[in-house]
Order: C-alpha cells, then sequence, then structure tokens
C-alpha cells in the first residue's frame, strides 16, 4: 500500500506531516537539521554549514560523523523501510551537501513564495485578485519561523533571509489591499508585523495608508508619531521619504498612495582611495577617510517638446479653442484632456501640437513628454506603444531593470508614477486609438495631445477627448503665413503671384514652407517666377492628393526638390531606405556610399529649403509626406539592385560601428565578427567605452529598427546580419538595463537564425535570448534553451559556444541558489577558455571561479584565482572586469578577517566604476564596505557606506534600496544598543 504524501511545515513551528498523521522528529537539534534543509528550499546545504548551525563556532571532533546520524534518522523517518546505507529519494546527497526535495503542495515555504510570485505578477493590472493570493499567503505563517530550534541555530543568516520575506509579503499585500480598496484585510497582518518591524520605515508607511484608507486617521497619525519618536531616539534619525509621504497623504487625504520614493538624502563621507594603477596599497591607510561619491543629482522633470516655430501663424481660431480645451483661466485641467487633432498629412498637426504644448508648458511644472509615435511613417515602422512607454517611464526617472515585463504591466506603472503629478503629454502622429491606449495617464493633472490623421473616435467616446478637426489655410491663412516668411512688402508687390502659390500648395503648410524657404534663398526672384516653376513641376505622391483640390501636392515637392544640386537630390531620394526614426550624418553617408566631408554639405541643403529637418544636433528626420515623396521618387529612379546595395551600405555601417563597441564593451565576448565592409561604408571611431556607450545610447532606436527591417528582408545575407546585429548589442542592453528591447532583438534573431537553417545560428540565438529572458526572471525558459543551445556548440564542436553558454548556466545555477552548479559550470569554461587560449574570456571567468569559492566559503582559493585573474585583466586593460575581481578579493579577505585589505580592496573597485559611471554596482559593493567596517567595530563607518548605498539607490529607484534602508535600521539599532 503507499505512503501517503508528506507535508513539510516551517513557517511557524518545524513539523510534518504524513496525511493527517504528524510525524514525531527527534530533539532541538535534528528540528533545527531539518529547519535548515527547509529554508534551503530544495538547494544542496553544505556539510560546513550543517555544521555551523548545530554547532556554531566549537563544534565537536566527531560533528560530521553526527550529521551523517541524523540524515540517515531523518531519511528512514521519511521513507519507512529504507535499507540501510541507501540514499532514498527524499533526503539526497549533492554537491557535496544535502538537498531536501520538496515542492510547492508538500513545503509551506515554496507554496508562500509561489503565492507571493503570482500576486506580484497580476498585481497591477488584478489587484483584487492578487490580494486573494497574497493573504493566501500570509495565512501560512502560523508563528515566528521555525519554532521549537535553539537560538544559536536560529540566528544563522538562512533563516534571517527567509524572516525578511514576510514583511516584504505584508508590504506587497497592503499595496494590493489599497489599491483594490480593500485595506480593512490586511490590517491585522500590517499590525503585527509593524510591531515585529518597528524600524522598517516601508512597513511602517504600508500601515499608516491602510489605516487611513480604513478610516482610522487619528490612529494612523498615532502610529506614525510612534515611530517618528522611535527613530529618533534609537537612530537618531528622522523619517525617511517613504515614510514622510505616507503622513502627507494621511493628513491631506488626496489618494490612496501606494509604492515609492526618490528622496535625495545627502550622504557622509566614505573612503575612495586606490592608485591609478589599481594596486593594492599599505593596509594601515584602510581606515584613512578620503571623498565618497557625490550624491547624484535629482533628475530634472522632463522637457522632452521639440523645438516650436517661431513664425507660427494661420491657426488663431484653432489656438483659442485649444487654450479652451486646456483651461485658459490657468487654472489647469481638473481632469484628463486628451484632444486628437485629426487631419490629412502636412495640414499642421504636430506644428500646432507643439507650439500649444510650448504655450501652456509653465502650467506642467513636472514636466513635458513627447513621443512621435510614427502611426503613419512610410516605412512602416509604427512605434509599439510597449517601447513609447518604455521610453517615457526612462524619462520619469524609472531605471530600464525596474521595468516590468509586458505593456499592461508596464502601463499601470507609467500611471502610477504619474498619479499625483502635473505633466503634460505629447502623442504625436498616432495610428489609432489602441496604440494610444497605453500611454494614457490615469489620473487628473495631466494633460495629453494627440495628433492623427485619424479623427480617433476611440478616444472620445471612451475617454472623454476633445476633438479639433484642422483644414487646410483659406487663401487668407495661406497669405499671413507667406508673410510671416517672406515679408509683407513683397508679398503685397506680387498678390496675385502669392495666391496662385499658395492654391498650387493646396493650402498645405508643409508645402507652404518649402516653397517660401526656395523663395527666401532667392529674394531677387519674382515670386511670379517661382509660381511659374512651381506651375510647371510635376509630382505623384498620389496618397495625399486632397479630392477637392486640382493639383497634386507632390508636385510642389518635386519642385524643391529640383532646386537642390543633383547630388543632394540623390541623398534625398537614398534617405527614404533609412528605417528611421532618425539618423545621423555618417549614416547618411553610408547610404549615399560618400565620405562624410561629402554628404555634410548636401544635408545643408536639403535642410535648408526644409526638406529634411535637423530637429537636434546632428540629428536629421523627415516629415513622413516627405519620407513619402522621397520613397516615391527613389522607386522610380532606382533599379532595386541600387536600393540593395545603397541598403547593404546602411546596415554595414550600424554592423561595424555596432562590432566595435561591443569589443570595447564586453572584451572577453565571442561576437562573431563581420564581414568585410562594401565601398563607400565608414564606421564611425569610437575612441573608448565611454564613448561607445554614448553612440550607442544615441542610435538605439534606430538600432532596434535596423535589426527588424534587415531581418525582415527575406534576403539570406540581411538576415544574417540582423542576427549579428542583435548579437553585438548584447553587452550595451545588459550595461543599460534595456533587457524588453533586448528580448525583442533576441527574439527577432532566434527567428532570423532558424529560418536561415543554420546550427550555429541557432546556438547563438538561443544563447542570446536565454540570457535576457534569465535578466528578466524568466528562468523556465531560458534554462531550456540553454540546455539546447549547450547540445547544438557540442554537435558543432564548437569549444568557444560551449564554453560561453557554461558560464550562462552557471549564472542561472547562482539565481536559483545552486552555488556547487555555478563553480562547476564556471571551472568547466575556464578549461575550455585555456585551452583555447581565449586571454580575455580566461580572465574573466577566472574571476567568476574565485567569486564563487568565496561564497562557498574557500577563501584562500578564491583569493589565487582572482589574483590571477587581475593581472590578466590589468593586461587587457578591462575596467570593468578589474572593478568586479577587487570586489571578489575583498570579499574573500573579509571573511579571513583582514579587514583592512578588504577595505582596500573595494576601495580599489570603487574608484574604477565611479569613472566608468556603474552606479547601481557601486551601491551594491558601499553595502560591503559597510558590512566590513561593521566587522572592525567601526559603526559610524559603516553607517557612512551604507547610506551612501541608499542614495545611489534611492537615485536609481530600486528596489534593494528597501534593503539597504532595513539594514540601516536593523544593524545601526543594534550597534546602537550595544
Amino acid at each position: 500500500m503507499p505512503l501517503e504524501p508528506l507535508r513539510f511545515a516551517v513557517l511557524g513551528a518545524v513539523r510534518v506531516f504524513r496525511g493527517d498523521a504528524e510525524l514525531e522528529l527527534g530533539g532541538p537539534q535534528e528540528r533545527a537539521f531539518l529547519a535548515l534543509l527547509l529554508v534551503g528550499a530544495g538547494r544542496p546545504v553544505a556539510v560546513s554549514e550543517i555544521v555551523d548551525v548545530l554547532w556554531g563556532a566549537a563544534p565537536p571532533r566527531s560533528a560530521v560523523n553526527v550529521v551523517r546520524r541524523h540524515v540517515g534518522s531523518l531519511r528512514r523517518l521519511l521513507e519507512p523501510g529504507l535499507a540501510a546505507r541507501a540514499e532514498g529519494r527524499r533526503l539526497v546527497r549533492d554537491a557535496g551537501g544535502y538537498r531536501l526535495v520538496t515542492d510547492g503542495d508538500s513545503s509551506d515555504l515554496l507554496r508562500f513564495r509561489a503565492l507571493c510570485e503570482e500576486g506580484r505578477r497580476i498585481a497591477d493590472r488584478s489587484p483584487a485578485q492578487a490580494l486573494e493570493l497574497l493573504t493566501a499567503a500570509l495565512s501560512l505563517w502560523r508563528g515566528p519561523l521555525a519554532v521549537g530550534i535553539p537560538a544559536q541555530a536560529r540566528a544563522h543568516p538562512a533563516f534571517d533571509a527567509v524572516d525578511r520575506e514576510l514583511p516584504a509579503a505584508v508590504r506587497l499585500a497592503a499595496d494590493a489591499a489599497l489599491r483594490a480598496g480593500r485595506p480593512d484585510v490586511v490590517l491585522a497582518d500590517l499590525r503585527q508585523a509593524a510591531a515585529r518591524h518597528p524600524l522598517d520605515e516601508p512597513l511602517q508607511a504600508g500601515l499608516l495608508l491602510a489605516l487611513a484608507a480604513a478610516g482610522h486617521r487619528s490612529e494612523a497619525m498615532a502610529a506614525y508619531e510612534a515611530v517618528r519618536a522611535r527613530l529618533a531616539e534609537e537612530l537618531g534619525i528622522d523619517p525617511g521619504a517613504v515614510l514622510r509621504d505616507a503622513r502627507d497623504t494621511v493628513l491631506h487625504g488626496v489618494r490612496e498612495a501606494a509604492v515609492g520614493s526618490s528622496s535625495g538624502e545627502s550622504s557622509a563621507e566614505v573612503s575612495d582611495g586606490a592608485g591609478a594603477d589599481g594596486s593594492l596599497a599599505d593596509p594601515a591607510r584602510a581606515h584613512a577617510p578620503a571623498p565618497g561619491p557625490p550624491s547624484p543629482p535629482a533628475l530634472p522633470p522632463p522637457a522632452q517638446l521639440p523645438h516650436g516655430t517661431e513664425v507660427f501663424t494661420g491657426r488663431d481660431a484653432e489656438l483659442d479653442e485649444a487654450f479652451a480645451l486646456s483651461g485658459a483661466d490657468g487654472s489647469g485641467p481638473g481632469t484628463v484632456v486628451i484632444s486628437a487633432i485629426g487631419g490629412m498629412a502636412g495640414v499642421g498637426k504636430t506644428t500646432l501640437a507643439v507650439h500649444w504644448a510650448h504655450r501652456v508648458a509653465d502650467r506642467f511644472p513636472d514636466g513635458q513628454l513627447y513621443v512621435n509615435l510614427r502611426g503613419f511613417d512610410p516605412s512602416g515602422a509604427v512605434l509599439d506603444p510597449g517601447e513609447a512607454v518604455r521610453g517615457f517611464l526612462g524619462a520619469l526617472g524609472v531605471p530600464p531593470e525596474r521595468v516590468p515585463h509586458g505593456v499592461d504591466a508596464q502601463a499601470a506603472l507609467y500611471r502610477s508614477v504619474l498619479a499625483g503629478r502635473r505633466v503634460l503629454v505629447v502623442l504625436d502622429n498616432a495610428r489609432d486609438t489602441e496604440q494610444v491606449r497605453p500611454l494614457l495617464p490615469g489620473s487628473p493633472g495631466c494633460l495629453t495631445i494627440v495628433t492623427s490623421r485619424d479623427e480617433l473616435h476611440g478616444l472620445v467616446a471612451a475617454h472623454g477627448a476633445h476633438s479639433l478637426v484642422l483644414r487646410p489655410f483659406d487663401a487668407v491663412q495661406a497669405r499671413a503665413f507667406l508673410v510671416r516668411r517672406l515679408g509683407a512688402e513683397r508679398v503685397a508687390a506680387e498678390p496675385r503671384a502669392a495666391d496662385e502659390i499658395s492654391e498650387l500648395c493646396a493650402g498645405l503648410p508643409l508645402a507652404l514652407a518649402c516653397v517660401a524657404a526656395r523663395a527666401a534663398g532667392h529674394p531677387h526672384f519674382p515670386l511670379a517666377a517661382v509660381a511659374a516653376e512651381l506651375r510647371e513641376a510635376h509630382g505623384s505622391l498620389d496618397a495625399f492628393v486632397r479630392s477637392d483640390a486640382s493639383v497634386d501636392v507632390g508636385t510642389v515637392f518635386s519642385w524643391s526638390s529640383r532646386a537642390v544640386s543633383a547630388a543632394a537630390a540623390r541623398l534625398f531620394r537614398l534617405l527614404a531606405l533609412h528605417p528611421g526614426p532618425d539618423l545621423c550624418l555618417p549614416a547618411a553617408a553610408a547610404l549615399a556610399g560618400l565620405p562624410v566631408r561629402r554628404a555634410r554639405p548636401l544635408l545643408a541643403e536639403l535642410t535648408g529649403l526644409h526638406l529634411v529637418t535637423e530637429h537636434s544636433p546632428g540629428r536629421y528626420a523627415f516629415h513622413d509626406l516627405l519620407r513619402a515623396h522621397a520613397g516615391e521618387l527613389v522607386h522610380e529612379r532606382h533599379t532595386e539592385a541600387d536600393r540593395a546595395a545603397a541598403l547593404n551600405r546602411l546596415h554595414h555601417h550600424y554592423l561595424h560601428t555596432v562590432h566595435a563597441a561591443d569589443r570595447l564593451l564586453a572584451p572577453n565576448a565571442d561576437p562573431l565578427p563581420p564581414p568585410p565592409a562594401p565601398e563607400g561604408v565608414h564606421p564611425e571611431p569610437l575612441a573608448d567605452d565611454d564613448r561607445a556607450l554614448a553612440w550607442l545610447t544615441a542610435e538605439h532606436a534606430v538600432l532596434l529598427a535596423v535589426v527588424e527591417t534587415a531581418a525582415a528582408s527575406g534576403q539570406p545575407v540581411q538576415e544574417r546580419l540582423a542576427c549579428q546585429l542583435a548579437w553585438s548589442l548584447e553587452p550595451f542592453f545588459d550595461r543599460r538595463g534595456h533587457w524588453h528591447d533586448g528580448l525583442a532583438v533576441q527574439r527577432t534573431a532566434l527567428d532570423a537564425a532558424r529560418r536561415l537553417a543554420d546550427p550555429a545560428l541557432e546556438a547563438r540565438g538561443l544563447r542570446g535570448l536565454a540570457r535576457v529572458e534569465g535578466r528578466l526572471g524568466l528562468h523556465s525558459r531560458s534554462v531550456p534553451r540553454l540546455e539546447r543551445a549547450l547540445e547544438l556548440f557540442t554537435e558543432l564542436g564548437d569549444d568557444t559556444g560551449r564554453a560561453h553558454t557554461h558560464r550562462s548556466l552557471g549564472w542561472e545555477c547562482d539565481q536559483r541558489g545552486d552555488l556547487p552548479g555555478a563553480l562547476r559550470h564556471n571551472r568547466f569554461a575556464l578549461g575550455l577558455f585555456r585551452t583555447l587560449g581565449d586571454r580575455a574570456a580566461q580572465a574573466s571567468v577566472l574571476n567568476s571561479v574565485g567569486w564563487y569559492h568565496a561564497q562557498l566559503g574557500e577563501y584562500r582559493r578564491a583569493l589565487t584565482h582572482c589574483f590571477e585573474a587581475l593581472t590578466m585583466l590589468q593586461e587587457l586593460g578591462d575596467r570593468y572586469g578589474q572593478a568586479a575581481t577587487w570586489d571578489s578579493i575583498a570579499y574573500a579577505h573579509h571573511h579571513l578577517g583582514r579587514h583592512p585589505h578588504a577595505l582596500l580592496g573595494y576601495r580599489n573597485a570603487l574608484a574604477l566604476l565611479r569613472d566608468l559611471g556603474v552606479p547601481y554596482v557601486e551601491a551594491d559593493i558601499l553595502v560591503r564596505v559597510g558590512d566590513t567596517h561593521l566587522a572592525t567595530g567601526d559603526h559610524d563607518g559603516a553607517r557612512t557606506a551604507w547610506q551612501q548605498a541608499l542614495v545611489l539607490l534611492r537615485s536609481l529607484n530600486h528596489p534593494d534600496a528597501e534593503r539597504v534602508e532595513a539594514l540601516l535600521n536593523a544593524r545601526d539599532g543594534h550597534a546602537g544598543a550595544v
């Protein structure tokens, strides 16, 4: 007869049930052993860790034998009838330790974590359902963790880490309860958690908000005063921004507040002292104070509006209506107002929207956001709403790594960030309501201006938008437009010619601007001659012909393009092949197959006649009407082979420049070398990694578009190029945290690789996609992809590919707590790199091997590997790798009790990181600096380092800020008590 299933409990008393019957676990030591296995949650627990938990600093000589006896007893308890010395299937030997096999059905801890994760995942789109999951998770805690084990065992960090999960879950439940309008559901859990963690400010803030939302405002204010007094008495500090914001919300009662703070507290100084060569100086100087990093400046409100025109005219009535919609009396919009400016292309929608926005921008002190949604871009490259939302979140100060997965979750975060702010949002050139909907603020105080050729009836019906429809200029407006551009005297001298020009331009401001630019450039030309030239010109732009006009507007653009040199006209046509949204001078030169010095004056000709706009220094863009005209011309006047050659030059320009940037940012990576560049391609020179990052940042949106268009070309050569470009972008996306964009391009690359039916490309595609999925926490997808990639690399005999894939698998092991597995994969990679003679990769993986040895308590072995890595990295000039290695060295010294050496190692790492500008890693190391100061008894030094870390994390709006705040509260409080 099969045994009934087992159930394990550690969230409260340590207990085991078989069916409904509770099993007898033995004495406190046996319970402590089981509890340690349970909080390990499926990871192997080293024998040394078990000994440490059971006996502390003074284990008996027989400790290991006693552990083996405990193992045998527990195995026989869990699997009755198991033969002596048999391992069984419940408690297995793994990676030099023991692992208890449990799952979400048998372990209350794993069930708790699964419920919390699911609640967190759906919290933005369904707070009520999330609340049910989170309250179910909290109900699994039946008291303090691991009740019944000795206090010495309970003090082990493994239990402390699980302990911290409870207040985090309570805070999450409180936020869901506030969003769902049911604060009473979590009050009991909040009160208990707040009592157990009286200095946890985010938790106390959650209690205040829940009390106020449940109608207990006086109790909320009393709770605030109590925690304020306790912070002052025990830590000597005032409440932080999170707690103050909660108090203000209770006082004003204006809205239900959720999470988030971007406090800019000033920090004290911390040491910063390695020499330029990164050498380890005299340990006696380790405690000498030195300037720390400056506090990061507060992020200014976004100001993204394009430049307005200084000669705006002809829209007085429409402007009056616009000001009425946006509260011309100065009171500002009391609710969200969405004004969809409908109308044909070239009618001046963007010009009016931007002019209006500039006129009312001072009413929105929290900033102005602008995006061109490219809804009717002739290239078909319509901007994805998720990309637009992520751009806005970045402008509002949300780091890329904080952005959730999926457009719905991203839009919810965007609305949360805008809640309570007064922001002006301009959504230009929208295709339809569905593209706009995720970009709409969710609360009063913001004004959203949407331009589109469509009247967007969905916005009007579903969101209460006001519609403002533009029409072409009438004769009076067109005459006024020309007067502003050419002067009243010149227009008055030839009124019939001016009227004919207006008629031939069909009243479209864009066409009038092109003609006026031509006439202004030749002030001695009679307007009659300009009109005659225009009348005799022939264009085609059929898609934009007005139904009520006898003239083709394309004629204007055809005539304008004839006014430039033949070389500039050729460039104008070829620019239509660029996927956008904008381009730089070297890219234009690549399209034309010209040196940059020859392309520069050609672009100047085009901008002078308004055929191309230089919307920011060195960056050029088309109006979509002009792009369409150029697109018609390039297909009429250039053969398919000419167009393909121009695109090939453009793609190679980007591939070769990105490849050079990749080698600077990640010298230990293994990108495929690009094929030789065709004649006429001059990649941009990148002197160092700073220049590489600046170029990649400027070209970010363009590179995404290039990958997509090359992959969609249907040409194997271009599809392969798309793959190479995507993989070369990995270090940039990883360094900057743009993992959502990385996910998109890696999917595109893998799809292209599979269409090419090339196993080598597919292996790289699997690995590239898996890496970014891992960064986003999608481990159930990433690990199988890496395992398949490893199989393909092995079949191909590609040892370099195998080695890098082992490194990625090692990182995945690290993420799930399998440190021996992480070490195993990295050691395998090290052996391969040594055989291959790849010094850059070998140096990097040597540090990883050292780090994992240190994590496993093998500190001297760690130092051997890390110092070997450091020597190689210094020879290679890899500053980022040196910083990581100094961190590993310092960590090992700390645990060997060599605290002065540790502090100097950390300083060497910090000096390099501050030069490179990597604030998150800097903050992570500062936390360890604080740990080392604390170990020496220097409580002030510890607090200083942690406060500096907190300032950096808050400036990034990073979730680790809560962990550092808790560290300051708990450990500073403990130090003060001592």
